[in-house]
């Protein structure tokens, strides 16, 4: 007689511990779930929103290796990832170390560093584009003052699209990960330095030997995070160059959108996301183990 309140308490626990998941998993499952799965099946298929699909097998990949655009998308995607990782660690790092100083006005300071991450996108990429004008830009004008003779045209140059890209980038995202490394910092305790400066260590070695090594689990994390971010990059570039000039700044994820939405290929367009998946599947899989054998 005792068992059975207890066993219906328990039942009604249980219901109403779901009750509060199940939105949130029918919400997973049908923006999610199931257009990831529906993702790896057309991918194999020939598709489009005006037809059925076709099974076609692996010719997709079969396309995609004879593609010329699709291995210059793949390479301007390294080019973007190989320098805004790096250069907005360090930035960003070296943001969190100054600003974790007892300072007046450092709270503004920090807000101010992270404004542009919230800030619209679209606001972003104009003011950026004028800036970079190569005829009336504050940033030319700089540089002729100077005594560059011939600046760089950026955004209307195929040399120089890309790494105007990236500046723009890593400005815009080094106030979020900075907020990560001072959140870091904070974890690292006073005692160490107090210690190290005891025993006369000097600021670099400081640097090397407490806050480098407080700061792996966070270094970590924001690397996987930029890595991810780098790779899907996609919003700035459509706004501030569309991929051009010519195809000097196209990355994967403008490619699948163009041949999705514009060109309505959604089934190579499927394949090419897939691969575009594996690469960031695989180069965080690499971070998680390189990351494992440096703690061990």
């Amino acid at each position: 007689m005792t068992t059975m309140p207890v066993r219906r308490r328990r039942w009604r626990n249980t219901a109403i511990g779901l009750s509060f998941l199940l939105p949130n998993f029918i919400g997973f499952l049908i923006l999610t779930l199931i257009p990831v799965g529906l993702l790896f099946y057309y991918a194999f298929t020939e598709w489009n929103v005006f037809g059925g699909s076709t099974w076609t097998g692996l010719d997709n990949f079969r396309q995609m290796a004879r593609d010329t655009t699709f291995w210059t998308a793949l390479r301007n995607t390294l080019y973007y990832a190989a320098f805004h990782i790096p250069l907005t660690l360090g930035v960003s790092l070296g943001l969190a170390l100054l600003l974790n100083r007892k300072l007046r006005g450092v709270a503004f300071f920090r807000t101010v560093a992270f404004f542009p991450y919230i800030t619209s996108i679209v606001a972003i990429a104009q003011i950026w584009n004028m800036l970079f004008s190569p005829g009336y830009g504050p940033v030319n004008e700089v540089l002729r003052w100077i005594g560059v003779d011939s600046p760089p045209g950026w955004t209307t140059s195929a040399d120089w699209s890309m790494p105007a890209v990236i500046i723009v980038g890593t400005w815009r995202d080094m106030g979020y990960y900075m907020l990560l490394f001072l959140a870091g910092l904070q974890t690292i305790p006073g005692q160490l330095y107090e210690a190290a400066k005891v025993d006369g260590a000097s600021a670099w070695q400081r640097f090397r030997a407490v806050t480098l090594p407080g700061l792996r689990p966070t270094t970590f994390f924001i690397t996987v995070l930029l890595t991810i971010g780098s790779f899907k990059v996609f919003d700035l570039i459509l706004v501030m160059t569309n991929g051009g000039p010519g195809q000097s700044t196209l990355v994967l994820a403008q490619y699948i959108f163009r041949k999705g939405f514009e060109e309505n290929q959604f089934g190579y367009a499927s394949a090419v996301s897939i691969v575009l998946f594996a690469i960031c599947l695989l180069v965080t899989v690499i971070q998680f183990v390189v990351n494992k054998r440096r703690s061990s």
